[in-house]
């Protein structure tokens, strides 16, 4: 039982060090956008307030890419959970569990999560290039 535990600790590190990248993307383009569209404010420019979508997209589909691996590492666990002791090969692939057409990048890109958070930093870009 212990290579099973060892195998699924090792596993559950690698989700725990994804959902925190999530965070810190998530940290980082609410700050590099905030910093974008004060110095559009400041400068009156609201045509420029439009570049602030690149980096907001760019963040989006980085943090969708750690959803989506984090997902398919969560299926890993599942995986080796249900595993017999003897096979337990400390194997940290996931290729063998992206066949599923649910896991996805594009279905990450689209979770509710994903879409609610970066949605509102898509509406403040409208709203600051519109108004400013």
């Amino acid at each position: 039982m212990d290579a099973k535990l060892k195998h699924l600790e090792l596993i559950q590190g690698v989700i725990n060090r994804l959902a925190g990248n999530s965070f810190y993307i998530k940290g980082w383009a609410v700050i590099l956008l905030s910093a974008l569209l004060v110095l559009v404010v400041r400068e009156d420019r609201g045509d420029l307030g439009w570049l602030g979508l690149l980096p907001t997209l760019v963040f989006w589909g980085l943090d969708a890419y750690f959803l989506w691996l984090e997902r398919l590492y969560r299926v890993l666990y599942d995986q080796v959970r249900l595993t017999d002791e003897a096979e337990i090969d400390f194997s940290m692939d996931v290729g063998v569990v992206r066949a599923d057409p649910r896991l996805t990048w594009s279905r990450a890109l689209i979770s509710r999560t994903l879409v609610s958070f970066y949605m509102v930093l898509v509406a403040v870009v409208v709203v600051v290039a519109v108004v400013a």
